[in-house]
């Protein structure tokens, strides 16, 4: 967080508290993948050690000049790159074999690690790809990423960035939504901090075209052609496992706005079957794979914070506090949200403290809309300096408090519907738990990682799954991340992913 707050990503929503922070929930959806024409393919590329990639693309592309400029903002907005050199040649491998079957050989691409648990990938014009650490965390093997950076690779060769208006939709939204509760000034720099590019809405029509163009890449680059439907339906897995109410609005997955799952596991099935029978044909990569992502960082990394259940906690800047029981904490870009039940939410952030004025001072500055001033008032949290107010907007009440450590004040927003009587009871946890981390409870703190073990005699999913860290459903977790079935086993020798420190 280099002495400024900032939190970073997860990817759950729920509906209680959308009509607060349903639109701040936003993020670049992950481009649907169909395709509509049948043909026959027989591979000839196998995997690359050497791969193909350049360090910059085409200078003299003018489509190159568009992914330039808005390549540092999505750096940006997804935490940074994600830099581990044996991560890095991995995806460089899986990517090499792509070029070399791309339909552009003149094209070249620039891949980038986003520092993010979120489960995406998307392209920029003049060959801009990204994948997030998170998606190379869900999947299984090599030919699995391949399949998501084909398809990518796709809509680059197809010029569709150049082709799609870009969507401020949810830009827009969060305007709205942050002016009910903040002035303009902040709430416009607000919206703009957490305004991204939403890459992969994508035409029905340039979807089908890309999965076919990544389809045809994937196998015949050697690697198995199943592959895409594999994903998918991993990624629908996990849509499911992350939600809070399974049958909950999805609107904002990755998932979302794109053809259902189960049709388009049928068309990338139907696509793969022009190369030959699904499980004998193509390469998985999984142990060059598995390799590759050991010691993979997962989850919030330690310059964002981390969740454990209910409690938030930020080694570096020295600070925890918890959440009710039943809320759902999610450590976003620019703040921690969390979400509760009966439409309860929270907002925690934090602002450089420059002008060292009173804490009631600063609620009554004018960053809050709708404040009552007869409200504020100073306390003391647990030692700390600190000030709450109440304000009203629309259909919300809210509670606000600020704690000011050295030279920063942390912000607690909580909102609830009017008159609800969960105002008091929700800010009265925020604040009794909020204190400094010891020296001893900081340095404990390390982050989760992606562990490969190998089963031993006598294992079972249940002993494999027990050692699995970050989660209270650990089972459910530890099938998703092996695309693991209800009835799936492990036999000595078997490698398999856990979440461990």
């Amino acid at each position: 967080m280099d002495g400024q707050f900032r939190a970073k990503s997860a990817g759950v929503s729920r509906r209680a508290g959308t009509a607060l922070l349903g639109a701040l929930l936003g993020g670049v959806l992950l481009s649907g993948c169909q395709s509509a024409i049948e043909q026959t393919y027989e591979p000839s590329v196998s995997p690359s050690s050497n791969p193909q990639i350049v360090e910059e693309v085409q200078k003299d592309d003018p489509r190159a000049q568009v992914g330039a400029r808005e390549h540092p903002r999505i750096v940006a907005s997804y935490g940074g790159e994600y830099q581990d050199a044996k991560t890095e040649r991995l995806v460089a491998r899986i990517a090499g074999a792509l070029t070399v079957v791309s339909e552009n050989p003149s094209q070249s691409y620039r891949i980038t690690i986003l520092n993010s648990p979120a489960i995406n990938a998307f392209a920029l014009p003049g060959g801009y790809l990204y994948v997030t650490r998170g998606l190379l965390a869900l999947a299984d093997d090599a030919s699995e990423v391949a399949a998501v950076l084909s398809h990518e690779m796709g809509h680059v060769t197809a010029n569709h960035g150049i082709e799609r208006q870009q969507r401020e939709e949810a830009e827009v939204i969060a305007s709205r939504v942050v002016s009910e509760v903040l002035s303009s000034d902040l709430a416009g720099k607000q919206a703009l901090a957490r305004g991204k590019l939403r890459l992969a809405a994508f035409s029905r029509n340039q979807e089908l075209q890309a999965d076919v163009i990544g389809v045809r890449m994937l196998g015949e680059a050697g690697y198995d052609p199943y592959a895409a439907a594999r994903f998918l339906d991993s990624m629908a897995a996990y849509s499911r496992f992350s939600s809070v109410d399974p049958d909950s609005d999805q609107s904002l997955d990755f998932l979302s706005s794109h053809p259902s799952a189960p049709q388009r596991v049928d068309l990338a099935r139907r696509h793969a079957r022009a190369f030959g029978v699904e499980g004998e044909v193509g390469d998985r990569g999984r142990d060059y794979y598995l390799a590759g992502i050991d010691g993979l960082l997962y989850g919030d990394s330690p310059q964002e914070g981390y969740v454990r259940g209910q409690t938030f906690l930020h080694g570096k800047l020295g600070i925890r506090f918890d959440v009710p029981a039943g809320f759902q904490i999610d450590n976003k870009a620019q703040a921690v949200l969390a979400t509760g039940p009966g439409e309860v939410a929270v907002r925690f952030d934090g602002v450089a403290d420059t002008q060292k004025r009173s804490l009631t001072d600063y609620i009554a500055s004018g960053w809050v809309t709708g404040l009552q001033p007869d409200t504020i008032h100073a306390i003391t949290i647990n030692g700390l300096e600190a000030a709450t107010a109440r304000a009203s907007a629309e259909r919300w009440d809210f509670d606000v408090t600020v704690i000011r450590i050295d030279t920063q004040i942390y912000r607690f927003l909580t909102a609830v519907p009017k008159g609800s009587p969960s105002l008091e009871p929700t800010a009265d946890v925020l604040r009794a738990s909020f204190r400094r981390m010891t020296p001893q409870e900081a340095a404990a703190l390390k982050p989760l990682r992606i562990r490969v073990v190998t089963a031993k005699p006598g294992d079972t999913l249940a002993t494999l799954s027990a050692r699995m860290m970050g989660t209270d459903r650990k089972l459910d977790l530890f099938r998703l991340i092996n695309a693991m079935q209800v009835t799936s086993t492990v036999k000595p020798g078997d490698k398999v992913k856990i979440i461990s420190e």
